[in-house]
């Protein structure tokens, strides 16, 4: 259909996706409202439908044969002809707008588009196909999928307010362009909302400590503001009253009508995002109370915000966000106090016993609904909240006064930033420092049966609290076993779980549908083939391997499931260098590998057949691709770079993803004599149908290791390819079923442990 869409929010990427052996295509989700649709008989109608449009703004790419038939002209399904899981939808379909969005192009290096540049009131025409959302029940009336639409064609320009926002927000991220790369992409986030920087590391780096409601403008960041005016809100109307209102002499009832001012600024600028709204409601009741005299309250506050915010938008009573911003606050009002006062009569020093309770608050009541949106509990929350809370408040003050210099003296805003780079560089840092610890979270049901769970769980773990608290001997024990929980130091997992194994040579990695291989360097160090789809996988499995130092990472080829994971890879590691093969396709992920290269200093070299290196005593041959092309390879997977490995008398074959032209030309180059007498391989394109026989039975090995995804789209491992492995005598070990898989031994002392 042809219609009219006023845009309600800020446009925003979606977050990169992987799906088999490429990249899914970044668009740009736009929420907005319908007013006017053209019918192809020249009829008008005018309506006020609310939708969301998903614009086109790359292509996937992916090879021949390998990316499976779907629907994919519907934009309510994902690559690959299946619905959106819960974690895959945008969240505005689903009726909540995330908390950070990779929404710019400096995130993940997507191209840009001239609709991320679109004001909130901004009128459009597009020509879309329309679909119904893909969740029943949504506040969305459909989905709109605009292709082939460049540029918007904009009919009606945004309001007066909207563009003064849209130039303090351009402003802020102008003075905070010289930051380093935390402190750049996090302060504006702090102060206005605006996530377009945030990385997908970062983002998940929050989410992960339970952070997140940081990035997200909230009542915390108006009761900063406010409280700069009137003061500590308990003393508004005290003589003694504080903040700069009394010391300019401003009379209470005019004072609360500058806060007004301010919170409605406050809401413009920040966007009227459900936590926005709730605490401009909340703030506005208790100014009204000051204004008339009556006796603030701050819970009749909350509730009175509350019932006129559903009442405004019923759509809210759904909204992820709005329930937990109501939560958290009235967690603040109700359960802290009582409890920072049980810790100050344990002799907890006033302040250390104030924060401890607000954030141990906090987190019992909103945790039961966090672990339906994430399935998981996070054990780091509470220290991490917080150590983040002291540098809150300062950085949002001179964020804000960042914001509101940049326009009139931007060399002040730019210093006004720097000096608030520490306080957000401290956020990131404690963000990424939780995250990074491999017990900071355990699963949980994702249900509201689990939440139900966690809550009852949560009240006997408040209850137990109360006893312990009279014994400081077991309190300590008690804090010391969390700590090993979630440390685990590596000696000590390997005596509980005996992974990994003592002695281990070469470990493949349980990265879903993708490609990640450890060799064994010494105490600490390896050689990673291929970093897979995801990050946090790779990282979470090279940090249960005690992985620190990689003197070389070898990306076989350049496909998503290859090389996606590389941030993972680079996260916290000492990284010599990485080898790669010369056809550089696709563009995309080249572009993406030298980039995150680039911004380490770490130097990339190509793999050519022929190439001899050593580490200690781990050696390796390069058999794949030759110097001089002996075929025109039919896409990436034949441009894979091919590994004979030795490591303390193992031979180990690696293929990557090398398919039945490239495997014949390997058997009839001068490397095919080295074939012979494989103890283990890495079977070829996650054990694709697509291999050449004559190549399984010359490598003829004990133990084929296959890696690939739990309920793929491809079918892999093909039971031809396990058929062919096991004629030959190999065990064939899969990371779908199996697992992580670490090989120790050699000769007839060969053997796999599983994670």
């Amino acid at each position: 259909m042809t219609a009219e869409v006023e845009v309600s929010s800020d446009p925003r990427l979606t977050k990169p996706r992987v799906r088999g052996d490429h990249a899914a295509p970044a668009a740009v989700l736009v929420e907005g409202e319908v007013r006017r649709v053209e019918e192809a008989d020249g009829t008008v109608v005018r309506t006020r439908a609310p939708v969301l449009m998903l614009v086109d703004v790359g292509k996937p790419v992916s090879v021949k044969g390998e990316r499976p038939s779907t629907g994919a002209e519907n934009p309510s399904v994902a690559e690959g002809g299946r619905p959106f899981t819960d974690t895959e939808m945008p969240a505005s379909v689903k009726g909540e707008r995330p908390l950070a969005d990779a929404e710019g192009p400096s995130a993940d290096g997507p191209p840009p588009s001239p609709w991320l540049g679109l004001l909130p009131s901004t009128r459009v025409r597009v020509v879309a196909r329309v679909v119904p959302a893909a969740v029943g029940g949504d506040r969305i009336a459909g989905v709109l999928r605009v292709r082939g639409q460049g540029v918007p064609e904009v009919v009606g320009g945004p309001s007066g307010a909207q563009r003064f926002a849209g130039r303090l927000r351009a402003a802020l991220r102008e003075a905070t362009d010289g930051l380093p790369g935390d402190a750049r992409a996090l302060l504006p986030g702090l102060v206005v909302g605006d996530t377009s920087r945030i990385t997908p590391e970062l983002d998940e780096a929050f989410k992960e400590t339970d952070l997140a409601h940081t990035l997200a403008v909230s009542g915390s960041n108006l009761t900063i503001i406010l409280a700069l005016l009137i003061g500590p809100p308990g003393m508004a109307q005290l003589v003694e009253r504080r903040g700069l209102a009394p010391r300019l002499g401003i009379s209470l009832r005019t004072t609360a009508l500058l806060g007004g001012v301010l919170t409605l600024g406050f809401v413009v600028v920040c966007r009227p995002d459900p936590s926005v709204l709730r605490a401009a409601a909340c703030g506005a009741v208790v100014l009204l109370a000051l204004a008339t005299g009556r006796r603030r309250s701050l819970i009749p506050a909350l509730a009175t915000a509350v019932l006129l915010l559903v009442l405004y938008d019923p759509w809210l009573a759904r909204s992820y966000g709005f329930v937990l911003s109501v939560l958290a606050t009235g967690a603040l009002l109700t359960l802290a106090p009582r409890w920072s006062e049980a810790l100050r009569r344990r002799r907890v020093p006033p302040r250390l016993a104030e924060g401890l309770a607000a954030a141990a608050a906090a987190q019992a009541l909103c945790a039961p609904v966090v672990a339906v949106l994430s399935a998981r509990v996070s054990l780091v929350a509470v220290p991490c909240n917080l150590l983040a809370e002291i540098a809150v408040a300062p950085a949002t003050v001179l964020g804000f006064a960042a914001l509101a210099t940049a326009p009139l003296l931007m060399p002040v805003a730019k210093g006004l930033a720097w000096c608030a780079s520490w306080p957000a560089g401290w956020i990131a840092g404690i963000a990424r420092t939780g995250a990074a610890l491999p017990g900071g979270g355990v699963d949980w049901p994702g249900s509201w049966a689990g939440a139900l769970l966690l809550a009852v769980v949560t009240v006997a773990v408040v209850f137990a609290g109360r006893r312990l608290l009279r014994h400081p001997w077991v309190c300590g024990a008690c804090g010391v076993l969390l700590v090993l929980v979630v440390v685990q130091p590596a000696p000590l997992v390997r005596v509980v779980t005996g992974w990994p194994p003592p002695g281990w040579r070469f470990a493949m990695c349980d990265v879903g549908q993708g490609d990640a291989t450890v060799l064994a360097a010494g105490d600490g160090s390896g050689v990673v083939v291929d970093a897979g789809p995801d990050p946090t996988l790779v990282d979470h499995c090279l940090r249960t391997l005690g992985i620190t130092r990689i003197p070389l990472v070898v990306l076989t080829h350049f496909h998503a499931d290859h090389v996606a994971g590389l941030p993972g890879v680079l996260r916290g590691r000492s990284v010599g260098a990485i080898e790669t093969t010369g056809l550089e396709e696709p563009e995309d992920q080249v572009e993406f590998v030298r980039r995150e290269a680039a911004a380490r200093h770490i130097p990339v070299t190509r793999a050519v057949a022929g190439e001899q290196r050593r580490t200690g005593s781990l050696a390796w041959q390069v058999l794949w691709p030759p110097s001089r092309p002996v075929l025109e390879p039919d896409g990436p997977n034949d441009a894979s770079v091919a590994m004979l490995v030795r490591s303390g008398g193992l031979r180990l074959l690696l293929l990557g993803d090398l398919e039945p032209p490239a495997q014949q030309e390997l058997l009839r180059s001068p490397q095919s004599a080295l074939l012979g007498g494989v103890d283990v391989l890495k079977v070829a394109h996650h054990g694709s149908a697509y291999q050449d026989p004559e190549l399984i039975r010359r490598v003829a090995p004990r133990l084929a290791l296959i890696s690939c995804g739990e309920d793929n789209p491809y079918g892999h491992p093909a039971p031809s390819t396990v058929a062919a492995l096991r004629a030959v005598g190999a065990v064939v070990l899969r990371t779908d079923l199996d697992g992580a898989l670490a090989v120790t031994g050699a000769g007839a002392e060969l053997e796999v442990a599983r994670d």
